[in-house]
């Protein structure tokens, strides 16, 4: 993903601006970056990226999301589709997101 792509489509959140948040605040636990343009707070398919990326900062290693811009877009919409139709084996994580400690 680049910089410019963003990783809350709801608020046309960019990781450049997650990632210039994350390193100017240090949030201590991922839902702060919340207060980023309020990131994660609409769908909510983004949040596992964005534990993800507080993970990466953690660990001091940059901070990308290996996806393409499309492809991100596509799980996305799947995933509102199947959150519309009231999937039961929906569990409220996005197919294919990052799995962290605490996700």
């Amino acid at each position: 993903m680049d910089p410019d792509d963003h990783v809350c489509l709801c608020f046309h959140v960019s990781l450049r601006k997650i990632a210039n948040f994350i390193a100017r605040e240090n949030p201590q636990v991922p839902s702060q970056i919340s207060e980023c343009l309020g990131a994660g707070t609409g769908c909510q398919w983004c949040v596992p990226f964005l534990k993800k990326l507080h993970s990466l900062h953690l660990e001091g290693k940059p901070m990308d999301l290996p996806v393409s811009p499309e492809e991100y877009a596509s799980r996305r919409a799947r995933y509102r589709s199947e959150k519309r139709a009231g999937d039961p084996n929906d569990r409220g994580e996005p197919d294919g997101a990052p799995r962290g400690e605490d996700g």
